[in-house]
């Protein structure tokens, strides 16, 4: 297989399998609920035992990527790389959440939803860097992203709305990202690339 091909399909592998953010978008989903300390979930102890028994269904979804589709890992380049970008993604949306909505003299102090529209451009920009926009990234968080920044956002706390949201979105995104993810792969055990270093 090509050098660049190889790559593509090691970015496709790292950023579309999507199964993987549907926990996840769970998980932020109830801690939104949490947060409203709405039904089961007041008790203090209720989040964290939801939330682990959520990231354990991440197992079985691992699992059945591994045998269906193989495992690519990144080179120690794409690793730093993933990493370094992470980070920076999260001093983004808390920068950029404090910088619009902060009460703080030097903020912007606009009545937007800050996290959504920081969350929502870091999203966009990861697909764009890694493995170019899909339609289906540029309606889901674009959507986000729009709502964010409508100038109704007044509310006493509306960075836990942005949590719910911000859950929900990742859902669906999750679904189109492994559709999508089947589509480029093709049908379970076509792809049989296994224990491979990818150069960034």
């Amino acid at each position: 297989m090509p050098g660049r091909t190889l790559e593509q399909a090691a970015a496709n592998y790292s950023y579309l399998r999507g199964l993987f953010l549907i926990p996840l978008g769970a998980v932020a989903s109830l801690a939104a609920l949490a947060n409203w300390d709405l039904g089961p979930l007041r008790p203090a102890w209720a989040f964290p035992v939801v939330a682990l028994a959520i990231a354990l269904s991440c197992l079985p979804i691992a699992r059945y990527y591994n045998e269906h589709y193989g495992r690519i890992h990144p080179s120690t380049r794409q690793q730093v790389r993933g990493g370094l970008a992470g980070a920076a993604a999260l001093a983004v949306v808390l920068g950029g959440s404090t910088l619009l909505r902060s009460r703080a003299g030097w903020s912007l102090d606009l009545s937007v939803n800050a996290t959504a529209v920081t969350l929502s451009l870091v999203m966009l920009l990861s697909y764009a860097v890694g493995i170019g926009l899909r339609a289906h990234h540029a309606i889901i968080w674009g959507a986000l992203l729009v709502a964010g920044a409508l100038p109704d956002w007044s509310g006493a706390d509306p960075g836990i709305i942005s949590l719910l949201l911000a859950g929900v979105w990742m859902i669906v995104c999750g679904v189109f990202d492994h559709r999508f993810f089947v589509g480029t792969c093709g049908p379970p055990k076509l792809l049989e690339i296994e224990e491979t270093d990818v150069p960034a």
